[in-house]
């Protein structure tokens, strides 16, 4: 897995090279967003993505090359868009450790003296960056040295997978609005705005690079749609109980935030009637301060919504298992789609 993680390192890094140059060939104006979005996209994560697409290909038995490494790594550059475009939904302060874009631009906008709002300008600025991301995305694909004819046949996997990304954070802003609602929601919430795109379709787009049959594809929906759930139930999950210095997240955020997850349509179904207080008294409150995150941990716990999320990962992960377990696929792949399962799910950032 380190070994993989270094060649989509290496493959980022030379797609970026050639990527930023025709920015700043426009003007020097473009030097921070050129700056920015390969600071972003260098700046880490676990690059499950990438590793789910190589080995959905290694699992047809197609032969290994850097086209592959080159094509996973374009999905890093999708997930930069939808990070970017989310801390912006979100009015995030941090993204792994560092400030948030949309932060970033709007200190540049104050530090240059310019005219007009800076948190206008910042938010303005992280918006077309996550364009940008978007575009670079297709760019990636379409040269990662693969011919015609395969990139054709990946493009409807490719296409729906953005369509899907998009839809769920729509589907995420509307239950915000909405004031939450039940954890069948939340779930479908997380289905399309993270879980789809995190494993199933990555998975997919391996699969249809390699030549991967019906079956190997339906395999793969059974595997990836409870795992990329599991994935992000725990994300749910890190995001209240999370330590700041792995997550590179502010303790509480999702608490300030409001975000009506799993976790929460739990917590909030089970609450009795001092806990349900508690939670509308302090859940969404962005002046939320450490002892107040401290009794909405509690709270949240006390109602047995922690102990439900953590049997459900659990679930969907032997879920997925078990699917892999009896799934026609080269043995390597098997075996690392087993550890990816493990990695994916039982994470700490």
């Amino acid at each position: 897995m380190d070994a993989l993680t270094s060649r989509v390192e290496k493959a980022l890094r030379e797609f970026l090279a050639e990527a930023t140059p025709p920015l700043t060939a426009i003007g020097a104006a473009l030097e921070p967003l050129a700056e920015a979005g390969r600071a972003f996209v260098l700046q880490g994560g676990m690059r499950l993505r990438p590793s789910f697409c190589y080995w959905g290909f290694r699992a047809t038995g197609a032969p290994e090359g850097e086209e592959i490494v080159r094509a996973a790594a374009a999905l890093e550059l999708l997930h930069a868009c939808a990070l970017v475009h989310d801390d912006v939904i979100d009015g995030s302060d941090t993204r792994r450790g560092a400030p948030a874009v949309h932060r970033k631009f709007a200190a540049l906008h104050r530090t240059s003296g310019w005219r007009g709002d800076p948190e206008r300008f910042g938010e303005a600025a992280a918006i077309l960056l996550g364009d940008l991301a978007l575009i670079w995305a297709d760019a990636a694909l379409e040269g990662s040295g693969f011919d015609a004819v395969t990139i054709q046949r990946a493009a409807p996997v490719w296409d729906a997978m953005r369509v899907e990304v998009m839809c769920g954070q729509y589907l995420d802003v509307v239950e915000q609005a909405r004031g939450g609602g039940s954890a069948e929601r939340a779930l479908r919430v997380a289905r399309f705005k993270s879980a789809k795109y995190t494993i199933e379709r990555p998975l997919h787009l391996g699969a249809a690079l390699g030549g991967g049959n019906d079956e190997l594809m339906a395999a793969f929906s059974a595997y990836g749609l409870p795992l990329g759930e599991a994935f992000q139930l725990r994300d749910d999950l890190l995001g209240v109980y999370g330590d700041p210095d792995v997550t590179g997240k502010p303790a509480g955020d999702d608490l300030r935030e409001g975000k009506r997850t799993v976790l929460i349509a739990y917590a909030v179904e089970a609450a009795n009637q001092a806990q349900t207080e508690q939670l509308q008294a302090r859940f969404g409150d962005p002046q939320l301060d450490d002892d107040g995150v401290t009794v909405l941990r509690d709270v949240i716990a006390a109602t047995g919504a922690v102990r439900r999320v953590e049997q459900l990962i659990v679930d969907h992960t032997d879920e997925a298992l078990r699917v892999l377990a009896s799934a026609d696929m080269d043995e390597s792949a098997r075996s690392a789609l087993t550890d990816l399962a493990t990695i994916a799910t039982r994470r700490t950032e």
